[in-house]
């Protein structure tokens, strides 16, 4: 899919983070939500140096001496227990632990919950040309607000051509190629009380654990682009309940022109995932041609979602009770019965002993089988000629049924 995405076949997703993104320490510190906490001390020259990871670090042996492990580019917290522990030092000794931790070219530097930073702190900043920064909340109030701009800040971004929309709460992006009517798509979507996120243009942003969330473009938001109508703005014609601004990527949808010759996925079973930002989200190619309902078909898509992650995947569940019916009667082979029944001789009746079937010319009542009415019957045919032989090779069936029932064996 070039540079928008890469499609491929999976049977189960998973997510690989991107690469990040750099903000500067002033930019960081600038953000409408750090200003106010963050009270600048020292180190005004370093406010250019990148920070490149998402989480603040904690390197309170980084004063002991001990550097292994610390990362210049992270934002570096010192709380209650590190900066007590750097006062239990001498004046000498607190002084190079002080300038050994801030030599490693750090970003930038946050203390917590002090009214007056140590000096040893303050001078080793300002000499180094490192940004330090004094927060009056305590430290894990400190170390959310930076994480929630951290992931803001340096979240990996990219651009898709595609539509966005929220389908009973499920972020449906709608891929293909120019017109094939994925605007179309969207606008129906909305007649059906679903709300738009984007159209033509996708923002995509990368969040951890693992998730990706689009917006639209600032130029584009609240529009959508529909052949023959022009630019239509969504929010002036069906309210605000019809868009949003923001929204969680679930299920990429590839629309395709139908075509005869392709065979498409008809059970559902393996799934497919279109890598955005080395993120997989589940993929399902819908086939488009004249007559056929998309709206209805994006909205069983979003509702087979939902079933899915309350733990029932149709598909699997009906290939599973295939299966189980399938091996309801099994087939005994010969080496599977007892050897006593294979090798037990059959006892064979003579044929000169079995009767002769009710249809066949020598059959006779038993007198046990007669009934008191056909005694006249029965006379007759013992005045008649009597018949040649019994033979067994010249009856029709091998089976015995009795003419007359016996009385009182009803």
């Amino acid at each position: 899919m070039g540079d928008e995405g890469e499609l491929f076949v999976s049977t189960a997703g998973h997510s690989t983070p991107p690469p990040m993104a750099e903000v500067s320490v002033g930019a960081l510190a600038a953000d409408v939500r750090l200003a106010a906490e963050l009270t600048p001390l020292a180190g005004a020259a370093g406010l250019g140096r990148p920070v490149r990871h998402p989480r603040v670090q904690k390197s309170g042996l980084a004063l002991a001496g001990h550097f292994y492990g610390v990362v210049p580019t992270r934002v570096q917290v010192l709380g209650e227990t590190e900066l007590s522990y750097l006062e239990t030092l001498a004046g000498d000794a607190r002084g190079a632990a002080a300038r050994g931790f801030f030599s490693l070219g750090l970003s930038c530097v946050v203390i917590t919950r002090r009214d007056d930073a140590p000096k040893a702190i303050v001078q080793a900043a300002e000499a180094t040309g490192t940004p330090l920064y004094m927060s009056a909340a305590r430290s894990s109030r400190t170390i959310n607000l930076l994480h929630g701009v951290l992931d803001e800040k340096l979240a990996p971004t990219t651009s898709l051509h595609g539509v966005l929309v929220d389908v009973f709460g499920i972020g449906l992006l709608l891929v293909g190629k120019s017109g094939i009517g994925k605007s179309e798509c969207a606008v129906e979507l909305v007649l059906r009380g679903h709300r738009l996120v984007a159209d033509d243009v996708v923002k995509c942003e990368w969040r951890p654990p693992g998730m990706v969330f689009g917006a639209p473009a600032d130029m584009l938001r609240h529009h959508v682009e529909v052949r023959g109508l022009g630019v239509l703005n969504i929010k002036d014609l069906f309210g605000v309940t019809a868009v949003r601004d923001r929204k969680r990527i679930d299920i990429v949808v590839q629309l395709d022109e139908w075509d005869e010759k392709r065979e498409y996925d008809r059970l559902g079973v393996d799934d497919q995932h279109f890598s955005i930002l080395g993120t997989q989200v589940r993929l399902v190619t819908v086939p488009v041609r004249p007559g056929r309902d998309m709206g209805a078909m994006l909205e069983m898509a979003a509702r087979n979602e939902l079933l899915r992650r309350a733990g029932k995947h149709s598909a699997r569940e009906l290939l599973a009770r295939l299966e189980e019916n399938a091996g309801l009667i099994p087939e005994v082979a010969i080496d599977d019965l007892p050897e006593s029944v294979i090798t037990a001789p059959v006892a064979m009746r003579p044929l000169s002993s079995m009767p002769p079937p009710p249809n066949s010319s020598l059959a006779r009542p038993d007198p046990e089988w007669v009934d008191e009415r056909d005694s006249d019957r029965s006379v007759q045919e013992t005045s008649a000629p009597k018949r040649a032989p019994y033979d067994p090779a010249s009856n029709e069936s091998s089976a015995w049924i009795p003419a007359v029932r016996p009385r009182g064996r009803e």
